[in-house]
């Protein structure tokens, strides 16, 4: 890799319920021009999109730029589950670092249905059908229970089996979540709430209750790769450059430990964790701001451990003593993550970066990270894949 890859632009809507959305049609577009404008360029400039989607047709990526642009550049289609927005950064940022171009649009939308997570297709294998048998091996649940609850639900009930977690240490993160969703304009959920409130909602499986799962929720991010020579050619910004990135799949232990806990691929966020603090010369203890994939409270509290900002079994400490918000070691999800700002499956990992990146140059407002220079993201998909990225302030 020959050069540097900088976030120019970023751009996100606000996320809605299915009910109330418009049309990726709609949405998408929307996102693309707020990040292009942010950047300080037209579409005309593009020289390849990365489009993230899961639940959509086949070529849905230009039905969304045709209503940008139509400039004949490739248009990549790109579907990874939960980690989809992350793996069109992750391919934007490869191109750029390779010297193969040097403006790229990095894309994600969703439009989706209210309710649990559906598969789309019944008369094939599911590829999802691993992990259930799996989870229904180790901790049978009964008929009818999500299978991603079930997932991370379990995950949940091992790790407290195993360090005597309470319940409500996984309900404080719901708790913490709508704290900095309060002010985030984009998120679906800002309404405060307490432990006892998160805990008296009907629980889902384990020791997840209706509040520490994310809503099924439909919007659009977007961002804007370049290189340093566009940058400087164009007069564009450079103050955001991505220190280190990583992508992992999983890995044997995944079915063969029998843990729901490497089920839900804790040790992909531990290897792409520590890939990318080696490539940016970086530790956990330097990181100031965290977006991390926190579809339910459960695997917040697995991730903190696995991108090392606390050592295993002291998840729990760290939350009581409030280490993963404002006057703590890391502020985690300052727009509220997953769980208050919405979880529309291709554009999470765009949005996260978009935060992020409004962190780094201090535009967060009242949530604003004071000083922060480092940040990091976690998304991750089951099925499964995870992107971690590190993002410095020059």
């Amino acid at each position: 890799m020959s050069q540097k890859a900088y976030v120019a632009g970023v751009g996100m809507i606000p996320f809605l319920k299915p009910s109330a959305a418009e049309p990726y049609t709609v949405m998408g577009p929307k996102a693309i021009r707020l990040a292009l404008a942010d950047a300080g360029v037209d579409y005309s400039h593009i020289q390849q999109v990365y489009a993230g989607y899961v639940y959509g047709d086949s070529t849905c990526g230009q039905r969304v730029i045709y209503e940008v642009g139509m400039t004949g550049v490739p248009v990549i289609n790109v579907n990874n589950n939960c980690a989809t927005g992350s793996t069109a950064l992750y391919l934007a940022r490869q191109a750029i670092e390779s010297g193969a171009f040097d403006c790229i649009l990095a894309f994600g939308f969703e439009q989706m249905a209210p309710g649990a997570l559906a598969a789309g297709f019944a008369d094939r294998p599911p590829p999802m059908g691993k992990w259930v048998d799996q989870s229904q091996a180790l901790q049978p649940a009964p008929t009818g229970t999500p299978p991603a609850p079930h997932l991370f639900g379990g995950a949940g009930v091992e790790y407290q089996q195993k360090y005597g977690t309470k319940n409500e240490t996984f309900a404080k993160i719901s708790e913490k979540a709508r704290k900095h969703a309060f002010h985030n304009d984009k998120a679906i959920f800002r309404d405060l709430v307490t432990v006892e409130q998160v805990l008296a909602t009907p629980t889902i499986y384990g020791v997840l209750t209706r509040l520490q799962c994310c809503p099924p929720t439909c919007g659009a991010a977007a961002a804007v790769l370049v290189s340093e020579r566009f940058a400087k050619q164009h007069g564009l910004r450079t103050d955001i450059v991505i220190l280190g990135q990583a992508m992992t799949t999983d890995y044997a232990s995944t079915f063969e430990a029998g843990s729901m806990i490497k089920a839900v691929g804790s040790e992909m966020s531990k290897k792409a964790a520590d890939a990318v603090y080696a490539q940016a010369g970086i530790g956990p203890e330097d990181i100031d701001v965290c977006e991390l994939h926190d579809c339910f409270t459960a695997n917040e509290l697995l991730t903190y451990e696995a991108l090392g900002f606390t050592p295993e079994g002291t998840a729990e400490t760290f939350i009581w003593d409030g280490d993963n918000t404002y006057g703590g070691k890391v502020v985690t999800n300052p727009s509220g993550g997953l769980l208050s700002k919405g979880h529309p499956l291709g554009a999470t990992g765009l949005a996260q970066c978009t935060e992020l990146v409004e962190q780094l140059r201090g535009l967060c407002g009242p949530r604003q990270v004071e000083g922060a220079r480092l940040a990091l993201q976690h998304n991750i998909g089951i099925g499964g894949a995870c992107v971690v990225t590190a993002y410095g302030r020059v």
